[in-house]
């Protein structure tokens, strides 16, 4: 009697053993493949995707997740987010600093160009055109170049490190939009979530890159921090209009720069997938 519990022991091994070894393994693997991640990371040495490891079918997969992406940043179709998805870093690297980022701005440009001409401005000089700063005249891209181009979450010490140095190169499609609307009798406005703090090495900034005679530059006071920028650019664009002025164009990178209210007749979104301001 004491030999039972070992002979049951045994036979429930046995059978366990052979369920186990059922069914072949290409059968087993193909019958949950469905769980593997799209694309398919097959790695990421130092934190950063490498195409040649990939096979024709994943590099044109990766190509089209990412592009279906970069998509839905600039529809504004998006939840929040904080940084690049770590599949696309090559993806997002290469359209920035590609012909396919320039063009883009081209564009956006040469619209909005066509716009600002074709609207009749009034004679009591209350038109305005409204103009982001940052990745909308200036550009970050030496700042981002060493911090993956959206790979690393926003930090803002580092940034504003960079900023005090005002190296930021102009958005030379941005410059010859400016330098028109200006030339057409719009008054130009630079709203921008830089600190007021920060107004020196922004003017300095603007100036030695080709920017200058502006109507107005607004930067967040003390009591505007906190605020989501859609939020306060609303409230900058509501002052503006209480002041009797009509605001028939906005130039912005991000849709907080253009959304909300007291919005302009026309607004024109400059592509950026590096990061997102709420």
């Amino acid at each position: 009697m004491k030999s039972l519990p070992l002979l049951l022991i045994f036979l429930l091994s046995c059978l366990l053993f052979s369920i186990s070894f059922s069914s072949p393994p290409e059968e087993s693997v193909s019958s949950h493949s469905h769980v593997l991640p799209r694309p398919l990371i097959i790695e990421y040495p130092d934190g950063v995707g490498e195409k040649e490891n990939y096979n024709d079918d994943q590099r044109e997969l990766l190509q089209l997740e990412c592009t279906s992406w970069r998509f839905a940043v600039e529809s504004n179709n998006l939840r929040p987010w904080k940084k690049i998805p770590l599949e696309c870093a090559d993806y997002v690297k290469d359209y920035v600093t590609g012909r396919a980022y320039k063009m883009d701005l081209d564009r956006v440009s040469n619209e909005a160009s066509f716009f600002a001409r074709s609207v009749q401005i009034g004679d009591d000089g209350n038109d305005v055109w409204v103009f982001d700063v940052d990745e909308t005249l200036i550009s970050h891209l030496p700042y981002y170049a060493q911090h993956g181009y959206g790979l690393e979450e926003f930090d803002s010490v580092a940034f504003d490190e960079w900023v005090d140095k005002a190296m930021a190169p102009s958005i030379e499609p941005s410059l010859r939009l400016y330098e028109e609307v200006m030339s057409l009798g719009f008054k130009v406005f630079l709203l921008t979530g830089r600190s007021e703090k920060q107004r020196d090495v922004t003017v300095q900034n603007l100036l030695n890159v080709g920017f200058k005679n502006w109507d107005k530059l607004i930067l967040r006071g003390a009591e505007d921090h906190g605020k989501l920028a859609t939020v306060y650019k609303s409230e900058k664009r509501i002052e503006m209009v209480k002041d009797g002025y009509r605001i028939l164009g906005n130039s912005g990178d991000q849709w907080s720069d253009l959304l909300g209210s007291a919005m302009s007749t026309r607004s024109f979104k400059l592509p950026n997938p590096m990061y997102y301001i709420p």
